[in-house]
């Protein structure tokens, strides 16, 4: 009997001729991408055909056109939007394209992961609420901050909060820098109808206090609880379960509030990943 692995044919090695022509239908066999797919790019401007016969509309490829046409393939398996797709391969560094694509891509699942957490409070009823979060407590003192309040719905809400932060901490380093986290007052609601008032307040050095037209108060000492949220929690509406969380424990502590609910961002939230921890949510009591 012969040895089996003599009837395993060899590999074929693929021409090395970049120039070689190759008909529409060995180019789609060949790239992994069908006729209709190919046609679709074409007229995309995505992957255009060495050559079409201006009679028959026959369309020709080369074989140095292969090494793209099986990139595309492969981001598409990764469900790439077509016009992501054109960037990527155009890019002047693809891998670096592909590796900013796909962090975009694992924050919005990490965020829609928490939407739906979210959503199965709402659906499952508020007694799930209290066991997805581990509130914690904590004494806060006496603290001179940086103040600017405005009237905000919940769509502006964060461009407000992206430009008032920064300009207040630029501000604060003038004075010693910042003594303690920022963190943000909501004054009233903030939804799609309700404009809260809302408050940005950074704390500053009392000892270097003299900020010339930079509006300041005093805000009281006071003992808190609070859960910390990862960054994919903080997003709207799933941060609402976080706000709701504390208040039922402060209810079920027969704990009263005694001033505003606030945001404490306590790192760096644009460099922070969806599962880094940034915030607290917290209920002065």
């Amino acid at each position: 009997m012969d040895d089996v692995g003599a009837v395993i044919p060899a590999r074929r090695e693929e021409t090395t001729d970049p120039d070689r022509p190759l008909s529409i239908g060995v180019f789609a066999r060949r790239s992994l991408l069908s006729r209709k797919a190919l046609r679709l790019y074409d007229r995309l401007g995505l992957l255009t055909p060495d050559h079409v016969d201006p009679a028959t509309g026959y369309r020709r490829y080369r074989e140095s056109q292969l090494k793209v046409a099986r990139l595309v393939a492969m981001l598409r398996r990764l469900d790439m939007p077509l016009a992501q797709v054109a960037e990527v391969i155009s890019a002047p560094r693809p891998a670096q394209a592909l590796e900013a694509y796909w962090e975009a891509f694992e924050r919005r699942v990490a965020n829609r992961r928490e939407l739906v957490a979210h959503l199965l409070i709402r659906l499952s009823g508020d007694e799930r609420n209290l066991g997805m979060f581990d509130i914690q407590q904590r004494d806060v003192p006496e603290q001179l901050v940086l103040t600017e309040q405005r009237h905000v719905l919940v769509d502006q809400l964060a461009d407000w909060l992206g430009t008032t932060m920064p300009r207040q901490a630029k501000t604060a380093a003038e004075y010693g820098g910042i003594v303690a986290p920022q963190f943000v007052i909501f004054h009233g609601e903030v939804n799609q109808d309700s404009d809260g008032p809302v408050e940005v307040c950074t704390p500053i050095d009392p000892a270097k206090a003299s900020v010339d037209g930079a509006p300041t108060r005093r805000e009281p000492a006071h003992r808190e609880a609070f859960v910390r949220l990862r960054k994919a929690q903080v997003e709207y509406p799933q941060i609402l379960s976080a706000y709701d969380a504390v208040a039922q424990w402060i209810a079920s502590q027969k704990l009263s509030m005694s001033a505003a609910p606030r945001e404490v961002y306590f790192t760096d939230f644009m460099a922070a990943g969806p599962n880094d921890e940034v915030c607290d949510v917290a209920y002065p009591i």
